[in-house]
């Protein structure tokens, strides 16, 4: 595939994704997803952790409707959306768990999405092992806010360490599988691991 090409799809999802109102191509990534694997419904309760600038938590929203939540996470400030909490914390710290919690009045959670994404430092092996970090970061927090049969879906990055990363998934979880979405650039090296049926 030529770059000229790539530049054009890159930028086909980018027009797409301004013309239709989202804030990030990104968003189109999660319809497809959710095309492919139907995770989330009206009324649900959903966790977007990396949210950041907001287009999966668009998404949800538009999902869920307004008798669903929708929680957006994020290390940086996101501009507010009407009708989505979004909260400015760490997955990596727990208190952020429990700000989750709150947002959601302690009730159980339908999904947890995580689209995220360390910092590229251009050294493959090391943005390898900072991807399943976070991964690892969302799934510690799926096992805690979500309820049995819930679902969960992460970006990764394919290396050495995502065999093993997705043993785990399976430990939790009756069904995991392994997709591209359309929308993701063919030069990126990330996957989404999406787990179904939350053993609880």
């Amino acid at each position: 595939m030529t770059r000229w090409y790539k530049e054009k799809k890159k930028e086909h999802f980018y027009k797409k994704a301004k013309k239709q109102g989202y804030r990030a191509r990104s968003a189109y990534k999660l319809r497809q997803i959710q095309k492919r694997f139907n995770l989330i419904h009206s009324g649900n309760i959903v966790v977007d952790l990396g949210a950041a600038p907001g287009g999966w938590s668009q998404v949800a929203f538009e999902l869920v409707g307004s008798d669903g939540l929708v929680v957006g996470v994020d290390v940086s400030f996101i501009k507010p959306i009407d009708h989505i909490v979004f909260l400015k914390g760490d997955m990596t710290k727990d208190e952020t768990i429990g700000d989750i919690e709150e947002a959601t009045s302690y009730q159980p959670v339908d999904v947890v999405l995580s689209d995220m994404s360390p910092d590229i430092s251009g050294n493959y092996s090391m943005d390898h092992a900072r991807s399943i970090h976070l991964c690892s970061q969302g799934l510690k927090t799926a096992k805690q806010l979500l309820k049995p049969n819930g679902s969960f879906v992460c970006k990764v990055f394919m290396g050495d360490l995502l065999e093993e990363f997705v043993g785990e998934v399976n430990q939790s979880f009756g069904k995991v599988k392994q997709f591209s979405p359309k929308a993701s650039r063919k030069s990126s090296s990330e996957q989404y691991i999406i787990a179904k049926s939350f053993k609880g």
